[in-house]
């Protein structure tokens, strides 16, 4: 009888090596399918499309609603988003490659939004708000870049128009910022977009602001020339754009136009977004888009970057699914831009890891706390909340063929001989006992073509954790900023 112990305690850990690598019915609750051949087609498609090749009448607004007017801020409005990588001709030879610079661009994100909250939390501000009268130079309010091919963010794009009359450009969509602006003519140092650079004199519409206007007294940094107020927003990497701070039309397809709009019309712009024509500021700060038309919500659903061709929306004023995963959107005394959500825990195959509610909050000095944002690609956790989820998901896959360690990623797998493989889920957890469950891609991704698969999380030693577009994929998130609520809806694209 003693020998069949130690028999009976290998099959059984046998057994449990086994528990997520068949493909039999399972919970989903608690374990998932990973479709390893789709994603890796997907790695081989990607690097031969662009936006570019399509008929621009392809890739011009839709919208769910048509408002004959110009629409209030009640009206509803939907715009199609396409990915970066989607709008530019890439010069990668393989998909890793492609890959690796994602990650380095999305690391110069992550400093960029860490760098503006601690500038905030330092209580840096310009120190005067008055207007002065003093002759200045654009490169007056400049600072070194870093990188002149650095991404401070940027990876979803809409197309809008700007002007009177309008013309179509692509603009970055970025919840971490708050002030919209886009590059004009005559130019300083401008870099490369896709559309022509506007041209503000072939505007009727165009309104510069003078020194003293709420707009220009909002601004973080700001100068006068004349009377006229300047602009400038620099990124945590190094990059920025400076010049003229006025108010233009712009206008979403048929659904309408907004007059009176604030945004930067930048003269010297360096190190930024690479074939968009500028951002669409959608932070919870006075100057955003959101802000300033009094939105009561906004929602997007981000397709997979790697998925060719595809396109998702950005919609104002849609309601809230109704089968929506719900969780409160929290304020921080230290700063308006940000969306930080009331996250409780998260779960790796239906068990909550083991750490402390309060490692997920804000505290007194707007320290810690979690962030939504669509610029970030990979969701950044502190420490010890990476590890604990990294650990736990580590201890539920031991049949997994592990392989080294690629960037930012310290657990990837060899799938190279697999169809699909079963993994436990990974899930967020909110009050309530609500959860949100991610698909198996949207936490193990492909970084080769050749079957090379990452645990797409990453630690962060800022107290700052982020839920990144990785994450979001594939989910609408709505932000209910009527209600302080944030929405998770996963597959209503």
């Amino acid at each position: 009888m003693a020998a069949i112990t130690p028999l009976l305690f290998f099959f059984l850990t046998l057994l449990f090596s086994f528990k997520f690598s068949t493909t039999e019915s399972h919970n989903p609750n608690t374990v998932a399918i990973l479709d390893v051949s789709a994603s890796l087609q997907l790695t081989h498609t990607v690097l031969s499309f662009n936006l570019q090749t399509l008929n621009p009448t392809t890739t011009t607004t839709t919208v769910q609603q048509i408002i004959p007017s110009n629409f209030t801020s009640s009206s509803s409005f939907s715009l199609l988003l396409h990915s970066r990588d989607s709008l530019l001709t890439t010069n990668h030879s393989d998909y890793k490659s492609l890959f690796l610079s994602r990650l380095a661009r999305d690391s110069n994100r992550v400093n960029s939004l860490n760098a503006k909250l601690q500038l905030k939390l330092s209580n840096i501000r310009k120190s005067d708000l008055r207007p002065v009268e003093t002759e200045i130079r654009p490169e007056d309010l400049s600072t070194p870049i870093i990188s002149g091919v650095s991404q401070g963010s940027g990876e979803y794009f809409a197309r809008i128009g700007v002007g009177t009359p309008a013309n179509q450009y692509y603009m970055a969509i970025d919840t971490g910022s708050d002030v919209n602006w886009l590059q004009c003519e005559p130019c300083s140092d401008c870099y490369q977009e896709t559309d022509p650079i506007f041209q503000p004199e072939s505007s009727s519409s165009y309104n510069p602001l003078t020194c003293d206007s709420r707009q220009c007294v909002a601004l973080e940094t700001s100068a006068c020339r004349n009377n006229r107020c300047l602009y400038q927003v620099a990124y945590g990497d190094g990059s920025y754009t400076v010049g003229d701070f006025v108010t233009e039309t712009l206008s979403f397809g048929k659904s309408g136009s907004i007059n009176g709009v604030a945004l930067g019309c930048g003269h010297d712009n360096e190190g930024l977004f690479v074939g968009s024509a500028g951002l669409i500021g959608l932070g919870g700060g006075p100057l955003s888009l959101t802000s300033q038309t009094k939105t009561s919500s906004f929602s997007y659903c981000l397709v997979n970057r790697d998925q060719a061709g595809a396109s998702s929306t950005l919609e104002f004023n849609s309601p809230l699914p109704s089968d929506s995963i719900t969780a409160p959107l929290l304020k921080n005394g230290k700063t308006t831009t940000f969306y930080y959500v009331q996250l409780m825990g998260m779960s790796v195959g239906g068990k909550a890891i083991s750490v402390s509610p309060e490692v997920f909050q804000v505290d007194e000095s707007g320290d810690g706390g979690v962030i939504v944002d669509c610029g970030t690609a990979v969701t950044r956790l502190r420490t010890q909340i990476y590890e604990s989820l990294r650990d736990e998901f580590k201890k539920l896959t031991p049949n997994l063929r592990s392989t080294n360690g690629v960037a930012l990623f310290d657990t990837c797998y060899d799938f190279s001989s697999l169809s699909t493989v079963r993994v436990p889920t990974v899930s967020f957890l909110f009050a309530g006992g609500k959860s949100w469950t991610l698909p198996a891609k949207n936490y193990l991704i492909p970084v080769d073509s050749s079957g090379t698969f990452c645990f797409a999380f990453a630690p962060t030693t800022s107290s700052l954790s982020i839920i990144g577009n990785v994450q979001q994929q594939g989910t609408r998130v709505n932000f209910d900023l009527a209600n302080s609520r944030v929405g998770f809806s996963p597959g209503k694209c």
